[in-house]
């Protein structure tokens, strides 16, 4: 029986992505990536800070004081941006303790440090492919198709050739968050108003930054019936699609690797598949 070699490691594929959730970079200059450390460093902390800067560091302030504690922001995206989400708590926190006018730029600025977040869960991705694989184009075509299944659910396992898995994911994850948004009246589109549920949903990608861009600064001046309904309906259709994500860097991985995959899953004839002669 011959079997595929494994490729050699550069590295630990584990420690190179806990450095990376540490430090974004780190992991990669670990690998001996040197280009990929400085720019993923450059990129992912550089939104980082512009949006602190855009928010005044008050983004932890949406939250009401008695959530308030030193683990209530790990349930908010810039927990995958661990350095980062550290650096401000230490120098912002909750704030003064007082209530105080949120500046003009904190919706973009609030926006960007979560998008750092979920950026440096892809380089963490790109960093564990790359400590394992022997071609560079590997590591990237990995950490794209996940990027790719945030933006939009169902758009990376269709690149993938999953084209069918695609469709269903797309049409549940984004029917799920549009039914919940009109159930809510498009008042979940805040997180000033909704902190976490405004987390999970933030997991579905485009549909929630644009719609949060398009309305999420309306006023809520009376009680909305279903509001409740619908904000589990949105947030469920974030969390849902971190799955989804998380099925799509699985499955390109292996492919990259020459590792086995399921028969169902590959769905067109050039998909990759191992080779095993008795």
């Amino acid at each position: 029986m011959t079997l595929t070699p494994k490729p050699a490691r550069r590295g630990d594929p584990n420690v190179a992505a806990l450095l990376t959730w540490f430090l974004p970079g780190a992991g990669h200059l670990y690998l001996g990536q040197f280009a990929w450390g400085v720019a993923l460093f450059a990129l992912v902390d550089g939104l980082f800070f512009l949006g602190l800067r855009l928010s005044g560091g008050m983004t932890f302030e949406f939250l009401d004081p008695e959530l308030r504690s030193p683990f209530a922001p790990a349930l908010s995206p810039e927990i995958a941006n661990l350095g980062g989400m550290l650096w401000q708590m230490r120098n912002y926190g909750f704030g003064p303790g007082i209530v105080r006018p949120f500046p003009d730029g904190i919706v973009l600025g609030s926006m960007l440090t979560a998008l750092s977040g979920v950026l440096n869960a892809v380089a963490m991705c790109h960093a564990h492919t790359a400590a394992r694989a022997s071609a560079p184009e590997a590591a990237r075509r990995t950490a794209l198709a996940t990027l790719c299944a945030w933006l939009l659910p169902g758009l990376g396992h269709f690149l993938q050739g999953r084209r069918t898995r695609g469709a269903i994911v797309f049409a549940l994850l984004v029917g799920c968050f549009v039914l919940g948004t009109v159930l809510a009246e498009g008042s979940n589109l805040s997180r000033e108003r909704h902190f976490y549920y405004w987390a999970g949903q933030f997991g579905i990608g485009l549909p929630a930054l644009l719609g949060e861009l398009a309305f999420g600064s309306m006023r809520v001046t009376r009680d909305i019936g279903f509001v409740d309904a619908g904000l589990v309906f949105a947030s469920v259709a974030g969390m849902l699609n971190v799955l989804a994500m998380i099925d799509v860097y699985g499955w390109s991985e292996s492919k990259e690797l020459g590792l086995p995959l399921k028969r169902s899953e590959v769905e067109t004839p050039a998909a990759s598949k191992v080779e095993i002669r008795l």
